[in-house]
């Protein structure tokens, strides 16, 4: 049998799931190569650090695991396996020790990806890990290599086991196109289709709402779709809304508008207060206040918060000054929002959808392809913004690269 260090294995995709699978495997003595399209490797995940790289949750392992809704059991071994402690003990192994924020979300203290990847990479050095950057992978030859489009043409390269990570299909000029789903289908691979996750939606705003309040946040509100409800935030777009809030309902909000078109979403701006208390506060005296005057000052609402409200009856063909206190109350925890469309999969920050579950064995091997194993937001799930993305992209890559040194007999 060859030496460990003579089996060559091909990591494609240099994003946290290749990286860790790439690290796993050189701990297991394994030579890696991580081939990447872009010129260097990393750069979704410093996008990411940009909002202060949040890389996982705090929160108990059940409650987290149930972020993961229908793809839950496929992921849980993973994640057992690499739980968030593990991430963060990893972290500060590599001199960058984390904290939990106010909402539970663990960042690193220097909250940026920058030193974070920095260190990573010269530890994957230091374990013998090749990159070849600038490397497309557009498949296999009639001989079972791996080709890339390369500066210098076309590469045709002998892998002992390969590692698929290259990611979903947003945030395309990063690296992730989604242009391995057909490569991956054409070879008998079941896919679920790319689909925008943790995405904005679009509405129909009239012009003067548009043109006043884009860019500004509506913040401490309950966002409600069907039985689902979110406290948190949302960010008016100039097509639409965005933020925190909607990205925690985005898949159904999305399911929704794929099969009817629109999705009603309601808003209420004043969560903590009962109706009661709020038609009280509503039933004082205005005088010779303008309704937006008294509306700030009688339900606290901010300036977007009451040009929302003016959107919403509108819509109706009445005037707030014309509702009595009970249905103005009721309107300001139930403003009607219609959502009439999802936005372009390339603005997302994650993607839903890919690789099927059960074209992989336990090891995270697709099985029609022996020796090919996949991880990362390739398979098919999505997660909530909150520290679940990268989560179970580094756990994937983990349990892939555990996966193919147990397929070559390394394992310890």
């Amino acid at each position: 049998m060859s030496s460990p260090r003579a089996n060559n294995i091909a990591i494609i995709g240099a994003g946290p799931a290749g990286l860790m699978a790439a690290e796993v495997l050189a701990n297991g003595g394994a030579a890696v190569t991580v081939h990447d399209a872009m010129p260097s490797a990393g750069r979704k995940l410093l996008m990411a650090g940009r909002g202060g790289l949040n890389l996982t949750h705090s929160e108990p392992l059940p409650a987290f695991l149930a972020r993961y809704a229908e793809a839950m059991p496929n992921l849980k071994a993973a994640i057992d396996a690499f739980p968030p402690q593990a991430l963060r003990d990893w972290s500060e192994a590599l001199g960058q020790p984390t904290f939990v924020g106010s909402s539970g979300r663990v960042f690193p203290k220097a909250f940026k990806a920058s030193p974070l990847l920095r260190a990573w990479l010269r530890r994957l050095d230091s374990q013998g890990v090749q990159f070849a950057l600038r490397h497309r992978w557009t498949g296999w030859d009639d001989d079972g290599r791996l080709t890339f489009q390369t500066p210098d043409g076309q590469r045709e390269i002998e892998a002992t086991a390969t590692v698929l990570a290259l990611g979903g299909a947003s945030w395309p000029r990063l690296g992730s196109d989604g242009a391995w789903a057909e490569t991956l289908a054409a070879k008998g691979v079941k896919l679920s289709p790319l689909r925008p996750a943790n995405s904005g939606f679009s509405i129909a705003w009239s012009d003067i709402f548009r043109d006043r309040f884009e860019g500004q946040p509506l913040k401490g509100v309950a966002l409600t779709f069907g039985a689902h409800s979110v406290r948190g935030e949302a960010i008016f777009t100039r097509t639409g809304i965005e933020g925190g809030a909607i990205y925690a309902l985005s898949a159904d909000l999305r399911e929704a508008i794929l099969s009817a078109g629109k999705a009603p979403l309601h808003v209420a701006l004043r969560p903590d207060l009962a109706i009661e208390e709020l038609t009280a506060r509503l039933s004082a005296p205005k005088g010779k206040q303008s309704q937006s005057n008294f509306l700030r000052k009688a339900a606290h609402l901010s300036p977007v918060a009451i040009g929302l409200l003016q959107e919403a009856v509108k819509i109706s063909g009445v005037s707030l000054a014309s509702l009595s206190p009970p249905d103005l109350a009721r309107l300001i925890n139930a403003v009607p929002i219609e959502l009439n469309g999802v936005a372009p999969i390339a603005r997302a920050i994650s993607t839903a959808g890919g690789i099927a579950f059960d074209e992989l064995d336990d090891a995270f091997m697709i099985r029609r392809l022996p020796g090919v194993f996949a991880a990362g937001e390739m398979l098919d799930w999505e997660a909530p913004t909150g520290g679940y993305l990268l989560q179970a992209s580094f756990a994937t890559g983990a349990a892939a690269g555990r996966g193919v040194l147990k397929w070559l007999g390394l394992a310890s």
